[in-house]
């Protein structure tokens, strides 16, 4: 009886194959769907880094924000771009008020420090 399953099964294999027809793995939930979509296409990322500028153009002073671009958040070190050594003087004087007011508008990045590298703007 077994064996008789067994070879109906392959049997049915062997004919999608002949004909190119594919079982499908497995269906799908949309949520995957969506969620593989935008991670692919970076979009939650994309999302968190406007989140991210907000926070940081709305935490500095104006005057140094112009000379300024966030960058990116690894292992709770925020890197931020600054046009020269001026600002980046500035911003080190200001870092520890600016470090509590980011944790506190952006608690999910878990910020623990502020690293500031000059560079193009």
């Amino acid at each position: 009886m077994a064996d008789q399953k067994e070879e109906e099964s392959l049997a049915d294999v062997v004919r999608c194959v002949e004909q190119k027809r594919w079982f499908p793995r497995r269906a799908k939930h949309i949520k995957e769907i969506v969620s593989d979509l935008l991670s692919r296409r970076g979009y939650a990322q994309q999302n968190a880094s406007s989140a991210c500028s907000d926070a940081w153009f709305s935490a500095v002073d104006e005057r140094l924000a112009k000379h300024t671009r966030p960058g990116n958040v690894r292992r709770g070190v925020w890197e931020i771009q600054v046009r020269n050594s001026t600002v980046m003087q500035e911003l080190t004087f200001e870092k520890s008020r600016l470090l509590t007011q980011l944790q506190e508008e952006l608690p999910d990045h878990s910020i623990k420090d502020l690293r500031f590298r000059v560079g193009q703007i």
